[in-house]
């Protein structure tokens, strides 16, 4: 099942939990990329004890072994804006990644054939158009294809022995090579001023992929933090503004940082007539799961730039616990996979916040549950 973005919701007014507007969570955290089998799934068993009572005992499995449910909400509305340029699209299930492709871990216990394991991946990606909706539409439709393509190259390329492989130069390169044939495909059929921006975010049960090209963003909520898995392409960016006048190009004041006083963001795909200063080139980050990742936030800028990464954070988490403390447990393991209630109401509650706050832009926010049970303390 593919969703996509196919209408705009309309929204009332909510009570804000937080005041202000920060910016304060601009900033990139790195993480290290550690091999996942450190991150260990518990399997739990009873066992009987000479005076009857029950003990668990603990049974730790690989990551790679445990089934990851794709479960997810998103919220796409126009806001103030005359023209809806934002798209979305979900893909379950889109490709299976051999293991390789993951970890440098020559063997992992319960896997007998490493070379031929995989593991499912699902895809989430919003992309904020702007000039029009042709290259966002676009990409909604093509980008994870695309990728799909570029995975099976390394994976045909590396069939026979793996020897001295770079999984993340070769997840970097997959990602680059995607993002710029789309970015190619859209100069035949797209005006030159249109383009759009792309984050991605690949899912599985061992890890989180994102892929960014633009200023949309995504931000992991790990332990009552958030982390930031990108960086805001802006041409006032050290890296990007050293780049772009390299190449002869200006960067110029009008009414923020623009590159030659037009566009206000450093990369993306499309924008034709501002190449070769603006790339459709994405960063990568490879992120090893955690048992306390609560919950992962795509969404474009117009939820960040009147909500700072921390106050998503907290919201989202707080929406899906409401969720489940409302519904019994039962109803909550039903929810195999999809749209789901629980991140539902955080992506609809960030959304009508980002309103609230004065978000002059299309606002889509996708939230990703990241958690196969919640649990809470006991009122007793």
């Amino acid at each position: 099942m593919i969703g996509y973005s196919s209408h705009t919701e309309n929204v009332g007014p909510i009570r804000s939990e937080y005041e202000g507007i920060s910016g304060e969570d601009s900033t990139l955290i790195a993480l290290p990329v550690l091999p996942a089998i450190n991150n260990e799934a518990t399997c739990c068993e009873e066992s009987e004890l000479d005076n009857s009572s029950a003990v668990v005992k603990q049974k730790k499995i690989s990551v790679f072994l445990t089934e990851c449910k794709p479960l997810w909400g998103c919220s796409s509305v126009c806001g103030k804006r005359s023209l809806m340029e934002d798209a979305y699209v979900t893909v379950p299930r889109f490709f299976d990644i051999p293991i390789w492709m993951l970890t440098q871990e020559s063997q992992i216990e319960g896997i007998d054939d490493m070379n031929n394991f995989k593991v499912s991946a699902h895809f989430f990606g919003v992309y904020d158009g702007h000039g029009g909706t042709q290259i966002a539409n676009y990409c909604r439709d093509r980008i994870h294809l695309a990728l799909t393509e570029e995975l099976k190259k390394v994976e045909e390329a590396n069939s026979s022995g793996k020897i001295n492989f770079d999984f993340k130069k070769e997840w970097e390169r997959a990602f680059s090579d995607c993002f710029k044939k789309v970015d190619e495909e859209s100069e035949l059929f797209a005006p030159e001023n249109v383009g759009s921006t792309a984050v991605i975010a690949v899912v599985t049960s061992s890890h989180v992929i994102v892929a960014n090209c633009g200023d949309s963003r995504a931000v992991l909520s790990r332990g009552k933090q958030a982390i930031p898995l990108s960086v805001d392409h802006k041409p006032e960016r050290e890296e990007d503004n050293a780049r772009i006048e390299a190449q002869e190009g200006k960067v110029v004041w009008w009414n923020g940082y623009r590159v030659f006083g037009v566009l206000a963001m450093s990369r993306c795909i499309g924008d034709k007539n501002l190449k070769p200063w603006i790339t459709p080139v994405p960063e990568t980050k490879i992120i090893p799961r955690a048992k306390d990742d609560d919950c992962l936030i795509l969404a474009s800028d117009g939820l960040w730039d009147v909500v700072s990464n921390q106050q998503a954070c907290d919201l989202a988490r707080k929406k899906i616990m409401m969720w489940h403390k409302k519904n019994d447990t039962a109803s909550s393991e039903m929810l195999e996979h999809g749209n789901n209630p629980a991140a539902q109401s955080a992506a609809e509650y960030l959304s009508k916040l980002a309103l609230q706050k004065g978000s002059n832009d299309n606002i889509t926010v996708m939230v990703v549950d990241l958690k196969s049970k919640w649990k809470f303390k006991s009122n007793t």
